[in-house]
């Protein structure tokens, strides 16, 4: 499957799925594999907010939706690759 057009949700629309998920800015940072809540932030308000791009939404949408052991083989398949990935469950390969 090829997502051949997005339109990213508002930051209106990132507060409120923050607020359904029940979490804080940090905790969205981390899902959206930004380095701390400020960052979130910037996607959420202020004069000019970020957009979200698609593959950062697809991240989301995948720890979000994916189980651990679908994660897993996701990251193992990245270390196939050749890359070097390290999880909160530590490293494999």
């Amino acid at each position: 499957m090829t997502i051949t057009r997005y339109t990213p949700p508002t930051p209106a629309q990132l507060a409120q799925l923050k607020k359904a998920l029940g979490r804080n800015s940090n905790q969205m940072a981390e899902l959206a594999g930004l380095a701390n809540g400020g960052h979130w932030r910037k996607y959420t308000g202020g004069a000019d907010p970020r957009t979200l791009t698609k593959q950062m939404h697809f991240y989301m949408a995948a720890q979000l939706v994916l189980s651990p052991s679908a994660l897993e083989s996701i990251t193992a398949c990245m270390r196939e690759q050749g890359a070097y990935v390290e999880t909160d469950k530590g490293t494999t390969a």
